[in-house]
């Protein structure tokens, strides 16, 4: 070699086909058609087969139109957390499922073909609309790496599916909790049928309030009740609302038996009101009045009062009879409150426990949400529209004695988002409490409430906040309604009597043939039978003109509420825990509590008496920077399809990690850049690592942990302590807390530490060295450990470098990286080492600044170290020896005595390496290289340079 040699050339740089660029959106794509050409997802199965199960049940999206991001993250979650279980070496199956029958479905077939459809043919285009929605919505939960049996997922339409949940339902009756009812229940016009708790939500709605007066049929009965002497005026009973589209049908008053109510003498004639609002009232009203007696309500009940348009038509000339309830408060209003039992629970409950017969029950309302075209004075006008009428015709009545504008919070359908009303209907429902069900062989040992409360106290929550949410749902939700007046979903396969409405009496067994009849040929199968075909396949052909087949179906919260039966242990038999709980965990949006949480823990706990899962988890709404729901219509939301095209799937999937999902996740183009800044910093240190263990081969290279150089023992001991906090943290299901540390880890125990100090072991020393084979090393257990931390999240990504890496098919076939535990002590010491040299780059830096030294490089360090109140940092950098400058990237280092703490930079007289970089005296004493450091011409030519530690 001569003075002009490529030195650079001499260097072990490294080198990797990994690419520095991700270029995502391109690659991606050939991963997700790769895994499944190969059959990926049955290898993984075939790898974990009899290993213990974990059970992530998929609450099934609803199959009507492309995924949001919502969808997204809900899918990423439920994909992560499989994975990470996977890799636990568990055999952790996932089946993605769609919800199928419903209202949505039913509407976008209205939209498109028209309302009033023949069954048959709405059926039918609702099962093409489904599956043509699940097929656009698989395309995309594939695009976004999530791994699952998708050759085989589950739809509730299938008809095995269908023909199991009538079994389940068979087995709710069996149990006594089934029963029919005439019961006011939520309805919404939109959907034209009734709904269930879970299907309600509040929002702010405009209403105007009315106070109305009930003038008295027996004045003198009510002045006997106060106590005073009968009066030539009037005396009203004046009641207070909000639903003014209510008063046509009343029929009763409730007062409360325990509160006080006065009788005031005004101008407009003798009012009761409670006593505690009398002023309030009268303030309202623009009156002056004298309080003549007062009296308990216990007093008042049986008093007669007439309808307030008693004198206008003679459809309300009826008497309105006073009640006692519990439920009448002096918290608003009069105190008083008035009846419409078809629109109100309390009302009804009211109403009914006082003698009212349920065919004198006043339900003029209909299902659109006009009252009917007789009803007078109101007839066909729509119950919203009619209430400035009902104001007026109360006003000329002079029975409205005061009325004004508020908005409150009031239930909403959440599929429409429209008001919805209290509306009484013949229903089928379950029963929370006790009572007799229809055709009971094998009655629970408690009440449905009892039950689910107790199978909850079973139950881990993620957040334990989800715990009380559930809990207090159940505790005060009233009885199940789950009949529905719709085409498309699974039918109630009941026969009714025409003159007395019963069950068939063979209505069991005729269950058992409608399963059969759906199995075969789905619920189509059922809906084209006639009454005679059924009844003659259970011998009662006969019966057939007396009975009427039922329209309705089950709602379709039955339907994926039962899927903890219907799939894991039918049409997916085995995916199931054998025993207890069939699923460890489920997993959706908070909103879940009232919906497929809810009705799934009924389900189970009105078949099996315990709850279908073990755990539950929640997660926030997706939300834009400010905190507010994205939404297309807002023109804040992030679509998906979107940002995979432009950023690749696996920023939206690191963004879903980072997030904390225990709250609201919030995403915008700021976001998603940052996060694409924290892939870049990942990605470039997984490079270094692949690059740097190119040439290693662990069979012939790999150094014994004992022989290792201490800060390589040291560096593996850190990744065994990480790698216990990733896999704590997977143990609970968090991920943002990984993504976190795996940041630090990445650019402050690698990038700005470990791999600083190796790179001149790693670049300079002989290629098979003792030094850089203890280096190589520690970086190939720490990509193996690495590359399966971040698989459940970056998958992508790690199943790109376990290409170039690994040796197997797949990151996804192996389990996490064995790489002993941490060395307490050895932590300790180079805790204490990391932090001089905290201080000493600081020193470094201020002479840099200064312009003193270019490079650490440039500098010799010396550190004064008390040793009376720092032993044992002292002992930390003593015993690093000659190898102290490589920890502090400095051409010398040493550590000396003293009273105080202090670090001494002076920028290096010697010359500088050609080769290393390093300022040694020692550059040129070989005359054959005048431009190397003696060290260099060691490892190069001779017996190389001996580290003990760095």
């Amino acid at each position: 070699m001569t003075d002009k040699t490529d030195y650079r050339a001499t260097l072990n740089l490294p080198d990797t086909p990994f690419p520095m660029r991700g270029d995502l959106p391109k690659r991606e794509p050939g991963w997700v058609r790769e895994w499944e050409e190969k059959g990926l997802y049955k290898k993984l199965r075939a790898a974990r087969c009899q290993h213990e199960k974990f059970v992530l049940h998929d609450g099934p999206p609803y199959a009507n139109g492309q995924i949001h991001m919502g969808h997204a993250v809900n899918k990423i979650l439920k994909d992560m957390i499989v994975k990470a279980r996977q890799l636990k070496g568990l055999d952790a199956a996932y089946i993605p499922g769609w919800d199928c029958h419903g209202l949505p479905i039913e509407n976008a077939i209205e939209k498109k073909f028209g309302r009033n459809l023949p069954r048959d043919e709405m059926q039918a285009k609702s099962r093409a609309f489904a599956t043509e929605q699940i097929g656009i919505q698989m395309a995309d939960f594939k695009r976004l790496g999530v791994l699952g049996d998708w050759d085989h997922p589950y739809r509730t339409m299938d008809f095995v599916n269908e023909a199991e949940e009538i079994r389940a339902f068979k087995r709710v009756i069996e149990r006594g909790f089934v029963y029919r009812g005439l019961k006011p229940v939520y309805w919404c016009f939109d959907c034209g049928s009734s709904l269930a708790e879970f299907e309600i939500e509040y929002a702010d709605k405009k209403s105007q309030t009315l106070d109305v007066g009930f003038k008295s049929a027996e004045p003198d009965k009510l002045a006997a009740a106060f106590g005073v002497a009968p009066s030539t005026k009037d005396a009203f009973v004046v009641i207070w609302t909000t639903t003014a589209w209510t008063i046509p049908a009343n029929q009763a008053l409730n007062l409360n038996p325990e509160l006080e109510y006065s009788l005031v003498d005004t101008e407009k004639g003798l009012l009761v009101l409670a006593a505690s609002l009398v002023g309030r009232c009268l303030e309202r009203y623009k009156l002056e009045g004298q309080v003549l007696a007062t009296v308990k309500g216990e007093k008042l009940a049986g008093l007669s009062f007439q309808h307030p348009l008693y004198d206008v038509d003679p459809g309300y000339r009826r008497l309105s009879p006073v009640y006692l309830a519990d439920y009448a408060t002096a918290e608003d209003g009069t105190g008083i409150v008035h009846s419409s039992p078809a629109y109100g629970l309390d009302d009804f409950n009211s109403c009914v426990s006082h003698g009212l017969a349920y065919d004198d029950i006043l339900n003029p309302v209909q299902g659109h949400g006009a009252y009917a075209p007789d009803f007078a004075l109101f007839g066909g006008l729509n119950i919203w529209k009619a209430v400035p009428q009902i104001i007026d015709a109360l006003r000329h009545a002079h029975r409205l004695f005061a009325t004004e504008g508020i908005t409150h919070s009031y239930p909403h359908c959440w599929r429409h988002k429209s008001p919805v009303i209290y509306r009484a209907a013949a229903q089928w429902f379950v029963r929370m409490d006790e009572g007799e069900g229809v055709f009971t062989k094998d009655k629970a040992p408690q009440t449905l409430r009892q039950m689910a409360l107790a199978a909850i106290e079973e139950t881990s929550f993620y957040p334990e906040n989800g715990k009380a949410r559930l809990r207090d749902m159940i505790a005060g939700r009233p009885d199940w309604c789950i009949s529905r007046q719709r085409s498309w979903g699974v039918p109630l396969p009941f026969f009714l009597h025409k003159d007395s409405n019963d069950l068939h009496p063979k209505t069991m067994e005729i269950l058992d043939v409608a399963a059969i009849m759906v199995e075969q040929g789905g619920i189509e199968a059922w809906s084209k039978a006639s009454t005679e075909e059924i009844l003659a396949k259970v011998g009662a052909a006969a019966d057939a003109p007396h009975y009427t087949k039922s329209a309705d179906i089950l709602e379709v919260w039955f339907d994926s509420g039962t899927t903890h039966t219907t799939v894991l242990k039918r049409s997916h038999a085995g995916a199931a825990h054998e025993h207890g709980p069939e699923a460890d965990l489920y997993l959706e949006g908070h909103d879940q509590h009232r919906g497929w949480f809810h009705s799934s823990l009924l389900t189970a706990c009105a078949m099996y008496g315990r709850a279908p899962y073990r755990g539950l988890l929640t997660h926030g709404f997706t939300v834009d920077a400010q905190g507010r729901k994205m939404s297309k219509s807002q023109g804040n939301g992030v679509d998906p399809q979107e940002t995979t095209q432009k950023l690749g799937a696996e920023i939206i999937r690191l963004w879903v990690a980072a997030s904390d999902y225990s709250g609201d996740i919030a995403g915008d183009d700021k976001i998603l850049a940052r996060v694409v800044d924290a892939y870049r910093r990942i990605r470039n240190t997984l490079r270094f690592l692949l690059a740097n263990t190119s040439d290693f081969d662990p069979a012939k290279d790999a150094v014994p942990l004992a022989d290792m150089l201490e800060i390589d023992r040291y560096a593996l001991s850190r990744a065994a302590q990480f790698q216990e906090e990733v896999l704590a943290h997977y143990e609970v299901y968090e991920f943002h807390p990984v993504v976190a540390k795996l940041q630090v880890y990445c650019s402050e125990d690698l990038g700005a530490f470990y791999l600083d100090v190796l790179k001149d072991r790693l670049y300079t020393t002989a290629p098979k060295s003792l030094a850089r084979r203890s280096a190589q090393t520690a970086l190939w257990n720490i990509t193996h450990a690495m590359l399966r931390w971040m698989a459940p999240f970056l998958s992508f990504t790690a199943e790109e470098a376990w290409r170039i890496f690994g040796s197997s098919e797949s990151i996804f076939l192996e389990t996490y990286a064995e790489i002993g535990g941490p060395d307490a002590a050895l932590i300790e010491k180079w805790t204490r080492i990391r932090a001089a040299r905290e201080m000493v780059n600081k020193e470094i830096e201020s002479l840099r600044e200064a312009g003193k030294v270019g490079s650490s490089l440039q500098a010799n360090v010396a550190v004064t170290v008390p040793m009376q109140t720092h032993g044992e940092l002292w002992n930390a950098l003593a015993s690093l020896g000659e190898d102290l400058k490589f920890v502090f990237i400095t051409s010398r280092a040493a550590v000396v005595a003293g009273e105080s703490m202090k670090v001494d930079v002076t920028p290096s007289e010697s010359q500088k390496c050609e080769r290393c970089w390093h300022w040694r005296d020692d550059v040129g004493s070989d005359p054959a290289h005048p431009t190397i450091c003696g060290r260099c011409v060691s490892n190069l030519f001779g017996t190389g340079e001996t580290r003990t530690c760095a």
